[in-house]
């Protein structure tokens, strides 16, 4: 606790430093604000001059691919469009997740891997979220659309409030900040926003029976219309942009997604109740000694 305790010390005095100074947004240009980092990947402009740039992220039997932010965050909300795999996707998975860049003992992350499937089964979202070293938090879900046919809006809101994660702008899952009560929360640590696509047919589709079948390679993934509105670090200060997010509200003062908190918790109540197919908090196989502390709290 004295450590956890320091380091949200530390998060406090930066806080006291950030400025709302302006709005601090990424959009337009895909290659403005991601760097490709390694892999086979493919670049498509748009129609308008290259601005609605699309990445595609290809995975073959050599090696996967991926991208990352060229700017770290601490807090943001995060909006990105993909277009997963189609046809007979098993073993690959997509993902984009939030990594701060220490140690991997220390290290704070929020994931959302798009699990690979068998034609015409549907995808599963795996979400996790790290805290200073701290991960386990897993929760997945069955996608209520066809993921491959079109784009869909991925996203996730991180302020020092609470996690959430929005598919189509629909809030799915939330993880409040209890570090009053020693349960480690992403604070203090900026990340940055990474995509990859890689093999992972050791458990990714049905726990690993079903594996990666290399005939279909190569594999792609597609991403386009990435949008950051958060807070980026400016000299020894922090500039926080605080414009409205996608249908509205503010995101850094509570109105993520421009809904009231009631709306939020019916949308969250639906994912629970019609999407939601594995719950760390309910799983006593798991912890068969007491589920952990968070799940007890709202």
């Amino acid at each position: 606790m004295a450590a956890a305790t320091a380091h949200l010390l530390a998060f406090l005095s930066v806080l006291t430093t950030m400025a709302a100074l302006s709005s601090v947004a990424a959009g337009g240009r895909m290659t403005d604000q991601l760097d490709i980092l390694w892999g086979p990947t493919q670049l498509l402009n748009g129609s308008n001059g290259g601005d609605d740039q699309t990445i595609g992220l290809s995975l073959d039997r050599v090696m996967g691919s991926g991208f990352r932010s060229k700017t770290s965050y601490l807090f943001a909300r995060i909006d990105i469009d993909i277009k997963l795999v189609p046809g007979n996707s098993a073993g690959t998975v997509t993902t984009v997740y939030l990594m701060s860049e220490q140690q991997w003992k220390t290290h704070d992350e929020i994931d959302l891997e798009f699990l690979g499937n068998l034609t015409g089964q549907p995808y599963t979202l795996h979400t996790n979220i790290f805290a200073n070293g701290s991960g386990g938090r897993e929760v997945q879900y069955r996608l209520w659309f066809d993921p491959t046919l079109d784009f869909h809006t991925y996203s996730i809101i991180w302020s020092s409030d609470e996690i959430l994660i929005l598919v189509d702008n629909k809030a799915i899952r939330r993880f409040r900040n209890h570090w009053d009560v020693g349960i480690p929360f992403p604070v203090y640590q900026p990340m940055r926003l990474n995509g990859v696509l890689w093999d992972a047919d050791d458990w990714a589709t049905q726990g690993g029976r079903v594996k990666t079948d290399w005939s279909q390679a190569p594999f792609t993934a597609y991403f386009r219309n990435y949008r950051a509105n958060g807070c980026e670090p400016s000299g020894s200060a922090w500039v926080c942009g605080q414009g409205p997010a996608p249908g509205g509200g503010d995101w850094l003062d509570g109105g993520a997604a421009g809904l009231d908190d009631m709306k939020r918790q019916e949308q969250l109540k639906e994912a629970e109740d019609m999407y939601m197919i594995y719950n760390y908090c309910t799983d006593s196989k798991r912890f068969p000694g007491g589920f952990p502390t968070e799940c007890g709290l709202a």
